[in-house]
């Protein structure tokens, strides 16, 4: 009941809060969903480089988040670019080993077939390999899009906006129930957004007949 009241009563905080949340884990969806797309096509064409470049991922991906954004103070300042910049950072795993993955395993006989019709580079790329790679792609992004917005809360502790405020200030005031709303709603955001994905997701894998 508590937890009900509260959001009521500060509806308009809790809004604000949440259109802010959504806009910052969108902008850093947006930028690690294009670098790791693109990421991923490159080392899907330079095999050699594909054990160090996601090496260095996952090396990033061990760093804990605060952490990451302590580093990052210095350079960028407080506020929502900092945050941005770290969840992109963050993103960018599932998204390049989700795309190399799915690039790399098209049936090498499919491809041989393109090549055997004059198809070029670009052609089996961006006519074969991705559509084919298009589920394992969105499976990742899907992953990505709610790590982001579930990470998001940590924002509000180098002065961003967000559904971390909530969670920021009913700690520093000892208001469990405001902490918890802030909580309640990260939670149902990436879960809306995650299901709202995996109906993509559905869609795209009965398009390539995918079980």
């Amino acid at each position: 009941m508590q937890l009900l009241q509260i959001l009521w009563e500060r509806r308009d905080f809790f809004l604000t809060c949440l259109l802010e949340h959504i806009r910052i884990s969108l902008t850093a969806v947006v930028c690690a969903g294009v670098l790791g797309i693109l990421a991923g096509i490159w080392i899907s064409r330079h095999k050699k480089a594909a054990g160090m470049v996601l090496g260095v991922i996952n090396v990033i991906y061990t760093i804990p988040s605060i952490s990451l954004l302590g580093f990052l103070i210095p350079f960028t300042g407080i506020g929502n670019k900092t945050a941005i910049i770290a969840l992109t950072v963050y993103g960018l795993l599932p998204i390049v080993r989700n795309t190399y993955t799915g690039l790399t395993n098209v049936d090498a006989s499919v491809l041989e077939v393109a090549e055997g019709l004059g198809a070029d580079k670009k052609q089996i790329m961006f006519g074969i390999r991705f559509p084919l790679a298009l589920p394992m792609i969105i499976s990742g992004f899907r992953n990505m899009v709610v790590m982001i917005i579930a990470m998001g809360g940590i924002a509000s502790f180098i002065g961003a906006g967000g559904l971390g405020v909530a969670i920021y200030r009913g700690i520093t005031t000892y208001n469990m129930t405001l902490t918890a709303a802030g909580s309640v709603l990260i939670a149902a955001l990436a879960l809306l957004s995650d299901w709202l994905l995996s109906k993509a997701e559905k869609a795209v894998n009965r398009r390539y007949g995918i079980e």
